[in-house]
């Protein structure tokens, strides 16, 4: 009696062992894709903070000063007088 159940189970087990397989092997690929986006959503970044740095450079408080006197190349100024 329990010899049938056992052979019952067995295609049951070795089908879920193969699923396991299965979906083992689709958490590898989902696994290097997310590190492949992590890869590329860190050079976005880089890139990103790089273009960032040249525009905050006429930003120092020299450069505001230069605005406020005049002296500098504030268009906001130009033609009011």
């Amino acid at each position: 009696m329990f010899r049938s159940t056992d052979r019952q189970t067995d295609p049951a087990a070795a089908s879920l062992a193969a699923e396991a397989a299965l979906l083992e092997g689709r958490l590898s690929l989902l696994r290097e894709a997310i590190d492949s986006v992590d890869a590329r959503i860190d050079a976005v970044s880089e890139t990103l903070r790089r273009l960032q740095r040249p525009a905050t450079e006429g930003k120092t408080p020299e450069a505001a000063e230069e605005r406020k006197s005049g002296t500098g190349p504030d268009r906001s100024q130009r033609g009011r007088a």
